[in-house]
């Protein structure tokens, strides 16, 4: 998206730079305009934020469905964009509310408060490099791969029609921006057309870098008031040495209760046998090929390895992954030799490319060799700072070795937080009644630190409690949760094992349903139970019952929002991506409590780790996890004033297990019952009104 204006244009007003309006009258201006009203919890929000800019101070606020939240942290962040002459940050986990952001929240709000400011406020998004379209690769002047060459434009298949589609967009397009080729196309096709930031030879090299895309995005984004961005990125951007983002001081961190999963994600490295073919194709056409070959001889070693050893996590190093590991190390760590020295060929772009490709792709195989071997050989189980497992791939995936940290915390605190201000907002982000959880994990204060007076949280009741570096507040909702919502749970139900749904829970599924007259989001703990309930209710009941999987996320969303009596059943997307405000949705029904899966590598390491340290690990991984999916899970029901109903929980360890208390803690104040007949004679009473 290009910027709404270059700085400094716009409506200007009278009111000099050093002498701003305050952020409270910033907000009445802007919700005067939009046509709508303050809000308790967003007054209270937008002065918390200013509060934290000023006293640079990190900031996490819960702020409820219906508050308003991107208004209130909008508002302090482009004032104090125009107040530093120094952008703001704006991070978010999904696509979906990027574009929100950039195309109606900050529109809107750059024109109402044109004439408060000095100058209408300016934004633009900004992205990874493999999201936009590489001129340079496009024009064929990249080394192609085997297996990943650019299919025929005449190939039938899906993905040559794909690349076909991309080549006429490529033609016209103005941003390079995928997410502006609608429909999409599959990573595959994708791939063809662009690079990572590693593989990019860099704007001054580039034959095409003065045109270049992602070069373009990024000097706007550095002459603009707002930046919005993805975790992913921000967190490469704290990570690298090299910097991707516009120099800034202060990021607000929305939809913060997935920051560490997504942190994760970008720090996870991976080793397979088609990542080793890789490097072989790029590095064989340049160096001599007794020395390429010894590296596909241990990827060929690597592949025959993971094919026998079964998936799961691996604790201690066997010896002959040992063995196969330092020999990719070597042999990769050979062949970059034989490559010669970095930043060779400068004149000569086409073999520039080749060999930054090679360089590349050896790095890959090389580093996560090395980290791999590293993550062992600790004293002990509290020295161990990361997880090796084996992925047993599926039938488009072959296996592969990944490892990651078991804690971000650290670079988050040291890398994020270290040097500029955050604001860290959601929903969902204090369980148990807490923020203590997520502080933890963000690397912002240990418990013991919250007992002696150190940084420290808040409870969930409307008040903050300030410690050195953080605050954390709940401003609340503007939902009556007890007059519009109840929380039911089937106590009596048997409690969930792994052989799937027991039949006690398909029938009291129908029963809901059947009182609800449609009208349901059904979230389950896993695909296979979504199908499973989908073909055992569909003929059982007389309203239409979509599954995730039959179409697109976003059509089935859609039809289920149209369509006042259908059905939505599925899984993890559904927890934290629907909105349906209004009739079509009076029912969420969740199957069992979210825990992670037993056999997690990643999430049970974890827990041993805490475990190591004295602490819980059940409850500071497992049961954290658990209970921020259900609050999500809960948080589809009220998405409007108006909006009334149940949320169904059929698993009775929520009523009954030790942990109980710390899940419902979690939950917004619904009304609360165990008795099913109660909460059918509610359910046809709704319904009944309404139709």
């Amino acid at each position: 998206m290009a910027p709404s204006a270059p700085p400094g244009a716009g409506t200007v007003s009278a009111v000099p730079d050093s002498h701003l309006p305050p952020v409270e009258d910033l907000l009445s201006a802007a919700v005067n305009a939009l046509g709508g009203s303050e809000r308790p919890g967003q007054i209270t929000m937008v002065k918390a934020v200013q509060r934290a800019i000023d006293e640079e101070e990190h900031l996490a606020v819960q702020a409820g469905t219906g508050t308003g939240k991107s208004l209130a942290y909008l508002v302090p962040s482009i004032r104090h964009a125009m107040d530093s002459d120094s952008p703001v940050v704006i991070s978010t986990a999904t696509i979906a509310l990027q574009r929100q952001l950039v195309d109606r929240d900050l529109p809107r709000l750059a024109e109402t408060l044109a004439k408060e400011l000095p100058h209408e406020p300016t934004f633009a998004i900004l992205k990874g490099r493999r999201n936009y379209l590489c001129r340079y690769k496009a024009t064929a002047g990249w080394p192609e791969d085997e297996g990943d060459q650019l299919f025929d434009p005449r190939e039938v298949g899906a993905t040559g029609r794909m690349v076909q589609r991309i080549q006429e967009w490529a033609e016209e397009t103005q941003t390079g921006d995928r997410d502006e080729l609608v429909p999409g196309v599959n990573e595959q096709a994708w791939r063809q057309f662009s690079v990572s930031a590693k593989e990019c030879l860099g704007a001054t090299r580039c034959p095409s870098g003065m045109e270049c895309f992602a070069e373009l995005a990024r000097a706007r984004a550095g002459e603009v008031d707002v930046v919005v961005t993805n975790h992913a990125l921000l967190a490469i951007d704290a990570m690298e040495e090299f910097a991707l983002l516009p120099e800034h001081e202060v990021v607000v961190v929305d939809e913060a209760h997935e920051l560490v999963d997504r942190v994760t994600s970008v720090v996870t490295d991976e080793l397979s046998e088609s990542g080793v073919s890789m490097a072989v194709r790029r590095v064989g056409r340049l160096i001599e090929q007794p020395i390429a070959d010894q590296l596909q001889e241990a990827g060929e070693d690597l592949k025959a390895l993971l094919a026998a050893a079964p998936p799961g996590r691996l604790d201690e190093l066997p010896e002959v992954l040992g063995l196969t590991l330092a020999l990719l190390r070597d042999t990769s760590a050979r062949c970059v030799t034989a490559l010669g020295p970095r930043g060779a060929d400068k004149d000569d772009p086409e073999r520039a490319g080749q060999r930054k490709a090679a360089f590349t792709a050896l790095d890959e195989v090389h580093d996560t060799a090395v980290r791999m071997l590293e993550a062992y050989g600790h004293a002990s189980e509290i020295d161990r700072a990361e997880v090796v497992w084996l992925d047993g791939g599926t039938d488009r995936r072959p296996p592969a070795l990944r490892v990651a940290p078991l804690n971000v915390g650290g670079m988050l605190r040291d890398r994020l937080f270290g040097e500029r201000t955050v604001v860290l907002t959601s929903a969902t982000l204090a369980l148990g009644g807490t923020f203590d959880g997520l502080a933890r994990q963000w690397g912002l204060g240990e418990s013991s630190e919250a007992e002696t007076g150190g940084r420290e949280g808040s409870g969930a009741d409307g008040k903050s409690r300030r410690g050195r570096g953080w605050t954390g507040i709940d401003v609340g909702s503007p939902f009556d949760h007890p007059r519009a919502g109840i929380l039911y749970v089937a106590k009596h139900l048997p409690q969930p094992g792994r052989d799937g749904l027991p039949q006690q829970y398909l029938d009291e599924i129908a029963e809901l349903i059947e009182a609800a007259g449609g009208r349901t989001l059904g979230l389950f703990s896993s695909m296979r139970a979504a199908k499973a309930a989908t073909e055992a209710l569909r003929e059982r009941l007389d309203v239409p019952l979509l599954c995730q999987g039959d179409d697109s996320t976003m059509l089935l969303v859609k039809q289920f929002a149209e369509d006042e009596s259908t059905c939505l059943f599925g899984t993890l997307s559904l927890w934290q991506g629907v909105d349906v405000p209004g009739p079509s949705l009076r029912l969420v029904i969740i199957d069992r409590v979210p825990f992670p899966r037993p056999d997690d590598p990643l999430t049970s390491a974890r827990q041993r780790h805490v475990v190591a340290k004295g602490g819980n690990g059940f409850m500071a991984v497992a049961a954290n996890h658990a209970a921020l999916l259900l609050a999500q899970g809960a948080g589809r029901l009220l998405r409007s004033q108006d909006d009334k109903g149940v949320v169904a929980v059929l698993d009775p360890r929520l009523a009954t297990a030790r942990y109980s208390g710390f899940l419902l803690g979690s939950l917004p104040p619904f009304w609360r019952t165990t008795d099913p007949a109660v909460v059918r004679t509610a359910l046809k009473r709704l319904t009944a009104t309404e139709s």
